[in-house]
């Protein structure tokens, strides 16, 4: 027999690599003779990184680099050296669990250390960069990531303008004359599972601009100043990628990777899973397992338990899905190749509980669940005798 894991991180509690560890040692407390093949997954956010360094054997770097709030950091990226690929999660530079909400501000928090990383990269010298782009705390279009790669933004009177995407309302001009000459030469791939538009009611402003700490009045005056920057780009470049998928992804970010450096955009559990093999992986399984912390209808948008399941359900290898909790509508997923949803709880449990004992519960759930198929594959067996 042989079993896929391939789970998510359950958020706060264990990453992706140790929900698997979990589901392995259950199956194998009944199924000792289980060839179980681990293959933690990601989505685009949180963890990314780490999922994908955990089978491709690659090594973290580390650069200290500008916060979204001007602040230094200690950022960290992935780097897979055989293939030259650079994997950047731009959390760790200009994420937004690096700004206390009560000091939260959309309207002048930036991505240069995003594009540092970049800089890092390359002279390490990848020739790939995959860019993760959730939990941003920024809002700025990626000018940010721009200035560090060498373009100066003007205002009317040829004055750099300061950080952030308030200010971008008083662009005039974008020099590129310094900058770096490496990026045409340079892969570069935004992860995202986030398909907004830059602008409009569905653009990085209104929709991810009030959790950044924007008021209703700075969404609006921030959407501006973003279309702007979009109008100015177009006059530059003689096209325009502001009504794309995912160019309002980490505040308009994904315009400027779009833009200025001819990124392409991809779903991230896709990315994730081309780069473990997992589709390979699973082509001869006989199950998968996956899970993540909240299982609901959300899981469509995207997110690695649904990812997992598509590529199960080519293949046709049943899925079971272990989750933290199951949510509304979960039972949507059945249409897409999930097989059955498991829950955690064995009884009513407190969040704190659940986190602190994540791993027990995974074990004991992935046992109750392996015992169940051999006793049915062993009742089987005794009615066809």
């Amino acid at each position: 027999m042989k079993v896929v894991i391939a789970p998510d991180s359950f958020k706060d509690s264990l990453s992706a690599l140790k929900v698997a560890q979990a589901i392995a040692q259950g199956w194998q407390a009944v199924f000792p003779d289980a060839e179980t093949i681990l293959c933690p997954m990601a989505d685009g956010g949180e963890g990314t990184i780490e999922a994908v360094l955990e089978v491709c054997d690659g090594q973290w770097r580390e650069k200290t680099v500008v916060g979204p709030l001007g602040q230094p950091v200690q950022a960290k990226w992935g780097w897979l050296k055989k293939q030259k690929i650079a994997m950047i999660e731009m959390a760790q530079a200009s994420g937004i669990q690096l700004v206390p909400p009560s000091e939260r501000d959309a309207c002048h928090s930036t991505t240069f250390g995003t594009g540092q990383l970049i800089l890092d990269a390359l002279d390490a010298g990848a020739k790939d960069i995959i860019l993760t782009v959730g939990g941003s705390a920024t809002n700025d279009g990626g000018t940010g990531l721009l200035s560090a790669l060498g373009a100066v933004l003007l205002d009317a009177n040829q004055k750099v303008l300061p950080a952030g995407g308030l200010a971008l309302s008083h662009l005039s001009k974008i020099d590129l004359t310094h900058f770096d000459s490496r990026i045409q030469h340079t892969r570069f791939l935004l992860a995202a599972d986030v398909t907004n538009p830059l602008c409009g009611p569905n653009g990085a402003s209104h929709i991810f601009g009030p959790q950044k700490g924007a008021s209703p009045a700075q969404v609006q005056l921030l959407d501006a100043a973003l279309a702007h920057f979009a109008d100015v780009s177009l006059k530059l470049l003689g096209f325009d990628k502001r009504d794309e998928a995912g160019s309002g992804a980490a505040g308009g970010l994904g315009f400027a990777a779009k833009s200025y450096l001819n990124a392409d955009f991809k779903a991230g559990v896709k990315v994730v899973a081309e780069l473990n093999q997992l589709e390979h992986k699973i082509s001869n399984a006989d199950w998968v397992i996956t899970g993540e912390g909240k299982f609901d209808q959300q899981t469509l948008s995207g997110k690695t338990v649904f990812g997992v399941s598509q590529i199960a359900k080519a293949h046709n290898v049943p899925v079971i899905v272990i989750a933290g909790t199951l949510g509304e509508d979960y039972q949507a997923l059945y249409e897409h190749g999930v097989s059955a949803a498991f829950s955690l709880a064995n009884g009513p449990i407190t969040l704190e509980h659940a986190c602190e004992h994540a791993a027990e519960l995974i074990y004991e759930r992935t046992v109750d669940i392996a015992r169940l198929i051999q006793f049915s594959q062993t009742s089987l067996n005794d009615k066809k005798a």
